[in-house]
């Protein structure tokens, strides 16, 4: 797929590495529609920053984990060319410590929104063609005990980006990007962060940069569908 001209629908799009994403679709041309909930602040940071680049960003607000979310988003947004699913929320909780709070959120947002935005979106590119790219995570493949539910969340988008490939075939593609210690949480100590790059073979966190750009090549290639491509400095290897 050729970028320039696309209309590019990036949820979770203002803020860590929604908005890394959303500045390299920007920047290849693209058509943005940034979709936003609480940060905007950093929505309308991110339409100046484009702005001053001689790029521009329709902001969309929407609230994905409550009921209808996605859908009124996807009618917001109308017909795109392509979808980015970055929007998460990532809560600790071991055994024992998860609330049902915590897991409803978790689920709504990560998984939830996902399916019933690529249902509405990837279904009317059906027409046209499209691509669908999905932001999901190591922990999906290898559970974290310490955030069981976000785990559990991100497996579902892994297995959601295999059966939508395989439902949305040959006219969509979609395919997904599993960082691994990419913009570890602020709060780590440095015990959790030597634990969490202890765990690469690179020993060194990765970039909101190394997700955008691999989205970017999911986007483009048009003969690759179906994938979870690791941007993980090699943990899975571990």
């Amino acid at each position: 797929m050729e970028l320039a001209g696309k209309r590019i629908l990036v949820t979770g799009g203002a803020v860590r590495v929604g908005r890394a994403i959303a500045l390299e679709l920007a920047a290849a041309g693209a058509a943005l529609l940034c979709h936003y909930h609480r940060s905007e602040d950093a929505a309308r940071d991110l339409a100046a920053t484009l702005d001053s680049r001689g790029q521009s960003v329709n902001l969309l607000r929407e609230d994905l984990a409550a009921p209808g979310g996605a859908e009124r988003l996807a009618a917001a947004a109308g017909p795109v060319d392509a979808l980015v699913n970055s929007a998460a929320v990532f809560l600790p909780g071991r055994l024992g410590e998860v609330t049902e709070a915590d897991w409803d959120l978790q689920l709504s947002l990560n998984l939830k929104s996902v399916f019933f935005l690529s249902q509405a979106l990837g279904t009317a590119m059906r027409e046209r063609g499209g691509a669908i790219v999905n932001i999901a995570d190591v922990a999906g493949q290898r559970p974290w005990p310490r955030y069981l539910a976000y785990s559990a969340s991100k497996a579902g988008v892994i297995a959601l980006t295999q059966g939508l490939a395989r439902a949305l075939a040959p006219a969509v593609r979609v395919n997904a990007v599993a960082p691994g210690p990419v913009m570890l949480p602020a709060d780590y100590d440095d015990a959790q962060r030597d634990e969490a790059l202890r765990g690469t073979l690179l020993g060194r966190e990765g970039s909101a940069g190394n997700v955008a750009h691999a989205v970017r090549f999911l986007l483009e290639n048009d003969y690759v569908t179906g994938v979870v491509l690791p941007v993980d400095g090699g943990r899975a290897l571990k």
